[in-house]
């Protein structure tokens, strides 16, 4: 099957080369599509030298729109059967390809999550986000009637045909929330499987806040209802 691996990228001059070497390195990605969202640190001029070269194709958005705006460019170029979308921010580990594949070459699963809280090994840090992140899964499970561990992980692995005509609206961090939604309401299979983690802090350029949860609340309650 052929994949795409889709990275979402703001401000990550830091990190931006060793991501790419490590999704490389599982030698599993037919293509690597990245997606710059508007960054001003130094990033776009390392991207530009990597565009063309070992399967990465780099995609520029001119000003900051958000993740989810980004995954979305990136999911609308990719020509693979299979999407996987990867952050760049070194806190998903590509070694655990193997693994989040394996239930779409088995044919048991349209849809595969990286779940951190599967007994995985993980870096210890930042309780109150983990707290939000079970709390926003919990809502998710009551709304939508399932068993997910971890809806908000970054690690999403779908067939194409998942989002073919499937109209995502996010923007920013409430990619997560729209999107797990529609998948279940359209009765896709989704299947978990442990994964490693690494998180970085704020002082390390964590993204993500608190009123970032806010809207993933409103995501869910919203798509619980309209489509």
């Amino acid at each position: 099957m052929k994949l795409s691996v889709i990275i979402p990228v703001y401000n990550e001059v830091g990190n931006i080369e060793e991501i790419l070497k490590r999704v490389k390195t599982t030698k599993k990605a037919s293509e690597i599509i990245v997606v710059d969202d508007g960054s001003q640190d130094g990033t776009r001029d390392i991207l530009k030298t990597l565009d063309g070269k070992d399967k990465v194709r780099v995609i520029l958005h001119e000003k900051n729109q958000g993740k989810g705006a980004a995954v979305r460019t990136g999911m609308d170029a990719a020509a693979g059967e299979i999407m996987l979308i990867q952050d760049a921010d070194l806190e998903y580990d590509p070694r655990d390809y193997d693994k989040l594949l394996q239930p779409l070459e088995e044919g048991i699963a349209d849809v595969v999550y990286g779940s951190r809280f599967l007994g995985g090994p993980r870096r210890v840090a930042m309780y109150w986000h983990m707290v939000a992140n079970k709390m926003l899964t919990f809502m998710t499970n009551i709304l939508y009637n399932t068993i997910l561990s971890d809806m908000e992980t970054g690690y999403k692995v779908f067939r194409r045909k998942v989002v073919d005509g499937m109209k995502i609206r996010a923007k920013r961090f409430d990619f997560e929330p729209e999107f797990t939604a529609k998948v279940l309401k359209r009765h896709y299979r989704i299947y978990e499987v442990a994964i490693s983690f690494n998180p970085r802090d704020y002082s390390q350029g964590k993204k993500i806040k608190l009123k970032d949860a806010f809207e993933a609340v409103w995501t869910l309650l919203k798509y619980r209802f309209v489509d």
